[in-house]
């Protein structure tokens, strides 16, 4: 199965068919349009989902950080007035995807690295 979804993954990537997408930034966009058929994901994906908001106005942000980047002191002050921002959700990607995947109307799949196509994706 692994095989199967990674070989298929590939060739798209080589057809340049435009089918595929990668990297969390473009990956949330497509899976937003409900663009994505099936997300493959591999299990140890390190990226942590937060929402911060901004008190003063309400206005919330989401992120997708590695655990280095959640460090960044800015990320929690707003640039122009000085604001401390409140995280109001916090939560590794790999465990929120699997809670919300449906809402996207798509299949998700995960990926190790135990097999050699696995570790090659």
């Amino acid at each position: 199965q692994e095989k199967k979804l990674i070989t298929n993954f590939l060739d798209e990537v080589a057809q340049d068919t435009g089918k595929y997408c990668f990297g969390i930034k473009d990956t949330m966009t497509g899976l937003e349009m409900g663009s994505v058929e099936t997300l493959i994901i591999w299990e140890a994906f390190d990226v942590v989902r937060i929402v911060i908001r901004n008190p003063h106005t309400d206005v919330s942000t989401t992120h997708y950080l590695t655990p280095g980047e959640l460090k960044n002191e800015k990320l929690y002050r707003d640039a122009e007035s000085g604001v401390e921002l409140e995280v109001v959700e916090h939560k590794q990607f790999v465990e929120w995807i699997v809670e919300n995947y449906k809402n996207f109307g798509t299949k998700l799949e995960f990926i190790t690295d135990r097999s050699q196509e696995g570790n090659q994706f």
